[in-house]
């Protein structure tokens, strides 16, 4: 029997919204309203206060303190305009801080450059005051200036007759989101608004009036996308792009950090065909990206782009005084599954402490892992807020993706006019967008690296004002382990970004969106990696590429880039749509419909709650329906494994640690109902979908019986020993490598017909992998040493989870055997290579 661990495998899309600065922050009791203005609370006085009632003070298990840090200045470039250092002065900065002044610099001589420097560390205008000035170099004053939907000054449509300017320098700003570009072009606009119409900003996304399209590729010399237009608009509709794309200079690469894992393989490849079609107009960009502080910043970016950039990771800018506290929420009198014991959940205990942020006039985000945690949240907080005054209920609200565009920026409205006291978001918020005002973040959960946890708690006090971060814990092994080992978070620097441009799975579709773009020479084959010329052969066998002399042509009527969809979410994303009236709710990714939107499940959206009545998988629709359960569900899977070919394969003894490729094929089978707040589980139901299956990579371990019997395993407890070594050791992972515990899944098999020993496997829940199995094989000693640690101090008698349960267990967590489970890995680290060996996370 095998005993399985899936992930979700796709992404929740990412909206992130800004602020204007609140400075009322007084406190107060809970029974009070808040004040309309008020004295700004030292971020102790804010814990302090938080942690009054009773016997919260006992769930802050640790305080750590951040004192606040001194900026260092230097003068801007010689090159720079001084029209634009007037500009910038004009909003009160005269002088640049030296990092900013650094990467300027370097983008004039016409070096690419990474900058990876904290939050509010001014990464926006290091890069765009030289791209306004060479812009201006560059620019023709245009005529007839004319304004667009989006405020971008504009000149009149090329259809008034008016002539077309000759931009003789472009940029293009790449965002992972829309609403972070749209957040930018605000900030361009402000900034440029005294170069008058020579700068012409403008966003270029799915939202873009198409009346606005054409004077867009026609005019604007500043234009901010995403790398999902770049991949299906912009490249396959080059040649109505020449002029801006001949006259590209720069392109700028915000938050960076975050293209990891396949996204940010597609990703590379995207920006691997951009550079190809701009040496086609004679054009060789100059790359300048942002990122968090992360480890190896320049190698990072370019696997990222293939260019070497310049690396400045100095931050030379101030800071405030950051307490940053972990806080684990309290035991219950409630039992799970096999009568474990149960803590609070983190949502529940997040939203107690967003309410009473609230009330005391704090402005605060609330970070959730995932969409459903986000409405709930806010759900809890409104109602809460409303027994201490109906007019507190609609200052909090829920901020995810799946929304309609309308949805998004009637709530980035709200929050940029001061409406909102508090916003329950997915990760949206740990992006660059200017949250200025914040006092306080919550995370609900690790984020699942130490670069976002910097990011989310460093949106508070971007104006330099002191601020209050805290983790609230999950009840699961990583969260557990390190509000008790602080020093994993903060005597540790943050992760590498994980990313494999050559995976085969991504590479594929890009060449054939190449050779759609423009024919495939074998010059250009260099430019994609090595793994190219091994794929042309199976692109002509399945008929997708054709070789005509000396180039590869794509053969087909259908757009290629269709082939692929960049945020790997594996297919047409599901339409959740109202029953009753046919209203479009929002979307589903197709990879997690089977487990979120499945026939009974219970869907979150705008804080009001509907019951899936029916899924569609032929049409891509769940039909749903308005109703109030007392109870939320989630998905059981069951999983099995195959082993298709071993890359890599380290001796520890009489065991084997090995990497390779493999096929997972996973089933959704049923759903559990849980009560909401508490978390105890109601029942189960039974699901009939079909079967799904995954290629990919894995890194696996096998044991020996002469293993099993010094370490005291008996055929008895076996399945239960690799079973709760294999939930733990994925509990664990996210602290190696840059994953998510939801981007990984994992099998554990007392026999597997493969390797014909009991072996335990940990795989990348995308296809062709991820790099993280990767990642988990190379850190393994102190991987599994940290595991086995976790499960080990856990004060649980048989196994709870904190430990070694799972939320998403396909066998009910069920065998599980905590203690035989130390005691296998005890014996399997025992002849492992010392951590000194391996690379660092």
């Amino acid at each position: 029997m095998a005993f399985n661990h899936l992930p979700v495998g796709a992404h929740d899309a990412l909206s992130p919204l800004s602020a204007t600065p609140v400075t009322d922050s007084g406190s107060m009791a809970h029974n009070q309203l808040p004040r309309s203005a008020g004295t700004r609370r030292s971020p102790q006085a804010m814990l302090d206060h938080l942690a009054a009632g009773a016997d919260r003070a006992a769930r802050i298990t640790h305080t750590e303190h951040l004192p606040p840090r001194a900026g260092q200045h230097a003068d801007w470039p010689s090159q720079i305009r001084p029209e634009v250092i007037d500009a910038i002065a004009a909003t009160g900065i005269d002088r640049p801080w030296s990092h900013q002044a650094r990467v300027a610099q370097h983008a004039l001589r016409g070096e690419s450059v990474i900058v990876a420097t904290g939050t509010a560390s001014g990464k926006s205008l290091a890069y765009l005051a030289p791209v306004l000035s060479t812009l201006l170099d560059g620019a023709e004053l245009p005529g007839d200036p004319n304004t667009t939907s989006q405020g971008t000054r504009v000149q009149a449509s090329p259809r008034t007759g008016a002539r077309a300017s000759t931009r003789r320098a472009t940029a293009l700003y790449l965002a992972p989101t829309k609403a972070l570009a749209a957040d930018q072009r605000r900030a361009v606009t402000d900034l440029a608004e005294p170069l008058g119409s020579r700068i012409r900003a403008a966003v270029y996304d799915g939202d873009t009036p198409v009346e606005e399209r054409e004077w867009i590729r026609g005019y604007a010399n500043y234009v901010l996308t995403n790398p999902d237009m770049l991949h299906r608009g912009i490249l396959p509709g080059h040649p109505r792009w020449s002029s801006f794309l001949r006259a590209l200079r720069y392109v700028v690469i915000d938050e960076c950090h975050t293209y990891r894992g396949v996204f940010g393989s597609h990703v590379a490849q995207v920006l691997r065909r951009l550079r190809r079609v701009c040496a086609r107009y004679g054009a060789e960009p100059v790359f300048l990206l942002a990122s968090a502080t992360s480890a190896e910043p320049a190698r990072s970016a370019a696997r990222l782009t293939g260019v070497t950039p310049v690396e400045i990771t100095e931050d030379c800018s101030p800071r405030g005084e950051l307490v940053f506290a972990l806080w684990e929420p309290p035991l219950t009198e409630l039992h799970g599954e096999r009568g474990a014991p149960v803590r609070r959940t983190a949502t529940a205990e997040t939203a107690d402490l967003l309410t009473d942020l609230a009330v005391q006039g704090t402005r605060t985000v609330a970070f959730v892992r995932s969409r459903r945690g986000a409405e709930l949240i806010a759900l809890i907080a409104q109602e809460r807020l409303a027994e201490v005054a109906a007019s507190l209920r609609h200052r909090v609200a829920a901020y995810r993706g799946g929304y309609l565009p309308e949805e998004r920026r009637a709530l980035e409205r709200a929050l940029h006019s001061g409406q909102l006291l508090g916003l329950a978001a997915t990760t949206a918020l740990e992006l660059g967008v200017d949250v200025a005002g914040l006092d306080a973040v919550l995370l609900a959960g690790y984020p699942g690296t130490r670069a976002s946890l910097w990011q989310q708690a460093g949106r508070a006090g971007r104006a330099r004002q002191g601020a209050l971060a805290i983790l609230v814990a999950r009840d699961d092994p990583l969260d557990t382990y390190l509000v008790h080992h602080p020093e994993a978070l903060f005597q540790q620097p943050v992760e590498s970004t994980v990313l494999d441009p050559d995976n085969p799975y991504v590479l594929a579709p890009h060449l054939c969106a190449a050779a759609a773009e423009l024919p495939l020479t074998e010059v250009d084959l260099d430019l994609f990696g090595p793994a190219a010329v091994g794929l042309l052969p199976q692109l002509e066998q399945r008929k997708l590429l054709r070789r005509r002399a000396t180039a590869w042509h794509w053969t087909r009527r259908e757009r290629a880039v269709d082939l692929t969809d960049i945020r790997g979410e594996g297919g047409k994303p599901v339409q959740v749509v109202e029953a009753g009236t046919g209203r479009l709710l929002g979307t589903v990714d197709a990879a997690a419909a089977h487990s979120t939107v499945h026939e009974g499940a219970v869907h979150l959206h705008q804080g009001r709650t509907y019951l899936v009545r029916h899924l569609d998988l032929e049409d891509s629709a769940a039909l749903v329906e308005e109703a109030n359960p007392p109870y939320s569900t989630t998905a059981r899977d069951t999983t099995g494994i195959a082993i298709l070919e071993t890359s890599a394969e380290v001796p520890w003894g009489d065991a084997r640690l090995c990497f390779g490729s493999v096929e997972v094929t996973n089933q959704v089978v049923s759903f559990l109902r849980r009560k909401l707040i508490t978390g105890e589980v109601l029942g189960e139901t039974k699901l009939d979908l079909p079967p799904r299956t995954l290629r990919t990579r894995a890194v696996w371990w096998t044991v020996t019986e002469d293993q099993l019997e010094r370490a005291d395993v008996t055929a008895e407890a076996l399945g239960g020993a690799l079973h709760a070594a294999e939930h733990a050791s994925i509990g664990m992972l996210p602290l190696f490598a840059t994953c998510d515990r939801w981007d990984i899944g994992g099998v554990s098999v007392p026999l597997h017909p493969d390797t014909l020993l009991p072996t335990v496997f940990v795989y990348d829940g995308h296809p062709g992998g991820a790099g993280f199995a990767e990642r988990a094989f190379h850190t393994a000693a102190r991987w599994l040493t940290a595991t086995r640690e976790a499960i080990a101090a856990c004060e649980c008698a048989a196994g709870c989870p904190s430990c070694i349960q799972s939320p998403k267990c396909g066998n009910g967590n069920d065998p599980l055997d905590k203690k035989a489970a130390v005691r296998l890995l005890t014996e399997l680290l025992a002849q492992s290579p010392p951590p000194s060996a391996e690379s660092a996370p």
